[in-house]
């Protein structure tokens, strides 16, 4: 039995990808290389000395998806394929409901078909909308205000519904907040094609020249230095999130909505200095206005998952600022 893991040679998909494969489990992966790269599939099975099965569809192609299902005896499915930039999906929302709502429609459909009735769904903080106080808790109102964290909740719908309607059917929601980091290989950072729309690959590429400042979106929340507050994970904490998420799928009957993060908000500006010095380099930026849909503080309360799946994160943010620089530092070199 094998896991599939959609977007599975992106940022956190890649590196969930090797937390699975160590872990001794069979994986499949289907990327559209949308914003990834065949050279990610070779990395990962050269690192993990395993072959991946891999297919080149896109998930809004529901044939395709059919074909994945009939060659491979897929036990579960862990769901990362998706546009995931908030501010972009403002701008573009019939893409992202293509490829995030659509996509996921098909993937659900074709499950049912080949009764695989175990998903873990990758979800966002964003769907909590502007919360009034944080900590956030997973019982929080839930109110997204940006296509991009509506096409989130419409699928956590989607589960919802789909449970009532199946007892069977059992999904791990998991809300996270900001991913960030490398793995210790320094192969598989956040490098994504084009122009990041992330914060700390713009960190990076403006620490390496390749971009001449960093544009910080608002230097007037109502935070203690007026930029906006985050809870930022190391992408490796995250990924072993999800490793607890499939096994408690395979322990367990129940469906579950855990938040992924470290509990501890930092500014955008706490970021850049922490970065700057760990990493012995220079950030120089200047403050803009706000982008729509951003909202002031927002950082996890994570004890749930503690609970539920044994997970909590263990890498700091000094952690995530040295691994998403050496991962910056490889690409370059490479």
């Amino acid at each position: 039995m094998k896991i599939l893991i959609t977007g599975g040679l992106g940022y956190i998909g890649s590196n969930t990808a090797i937390q699975l494969l160590e872990a001794n489990y069979d994986v499949v992966i289907v990327d559209n290389l949308s914003n990834s790269s065949l050279e990610t599939l070779s990395r990962i099975e050269n690192l993990c000395k395993k072959k991946i099965s891999f297919y080149d569809y896109d998930l809004r192609d529901i044939q395709a998806i059919r074909n994945i299902f009939s060659k491979e005896n897929i036990g579960a499915v862990i769901h990362f394929a998706g546009l995931k930039a908030v501010f972009e999906s403002i701008i573009k929302p019939i893409s992202y409901y293509e490829n995030n709502v659509l996509a996921s429609i098909n993937l659900l459909n074709v499950m049912a078909e080949y009764d695989c009735r175990k998903i873990v769904f990758s979800s966002s903080a964003t769907v909590y909308g502007k919360p009034k106080t944080s900590p956030i808790k997973e019982n929080f109102k839930l109110s997204a205000i940006n296509p991009y964290g509506e096409t989130k909740l419409i699928v956590e719908n989607f589960l919802t519904n789909i449970k009532n309607s199946n007892n069977k059917f059992q999904y791990v929601i998991l809300r996270y907040f900001n991913p960030v980091g490398g793995h210790s290989s320094k192969q598989f950072g956040e490098i994504p094609n084009g122009i990041p729309t992330n914060i700390m690959p713009l960190i990076c590429q403006v620490a390496s020249k390749k971009i001449e400042q960093l544009e910080i979106y608002g230097g007037d929340y109502n935070t203690h230095d007026g930029t906006g507050i985050r809870d930022y994970i190391h992408v490796v904490d995250l990924a072993k999130g999800h490793i607890n998420a499939i096994n408690f799928l395979f322990n367990d009957e129940k469906s579950i909505v855990l938040n992924l993060g470290t509990g501890q908000g930092y500014s955008v500006l706490e970021l850049i200095n922490t970065f700057e010095k760990v990493n012995k380099v220079i950030v120089p930026h200047k403050i803009v206005n706000r982008r729509p849909g951003d909202v002031d503080i927002c950082y996890a309360d994570a004890s749930l998952a503690k609970l539920i799946i044994n997970w909590e994160a263990k890498l700091n943010l000094k952690d995530m600022c040295k691994d998403s620089w050496n991962s910056q530092v490889y690409i370059d070199n490479n």
